[in-house]
């Protein structure tokens, strides 16, 4: 059975999305800040890649944690995340 964790972590997301070859990305909503992804490099014409700083700055003002998932349940290396509210 795999599982999933939560964090809120800057450094946990960051060497989690760039040991499966992930970058920060965001879908634009009227110009600024916008909907984030991790960006594994699958041909989406929507993503725009941007820093790890602005990234973290748009995770922080919409206060998300990272929902993520390190292995799959064959024991692979999972790439499933998700971006969710914080709790209190």
């Amino acid at each position: 059975m795999s599982s999933s964790q939560t964090t809120t972590r800057h450094d946990d997301i960051r060497k989690w999305a760039e040991a499966r070859d992930g970058h920060p990305a965001v879908i634009r909503t009227k110009g600024r800040g916008g909907v984030l992804r991790i960006d594994f490099g699958e041909p989406e014409e929507e993503l725009e890649e941007i820093s790890w700083d602005e990234f973290f700055k748009i995770f922080d003002e919409n206060k998300l944690a990272f929902l993520y998932q390190d292995k799959t349940q064959d024991g692979g290396t999972s790439r499933f995340n998700k971006f969710v509210e914080r709790s209190n």
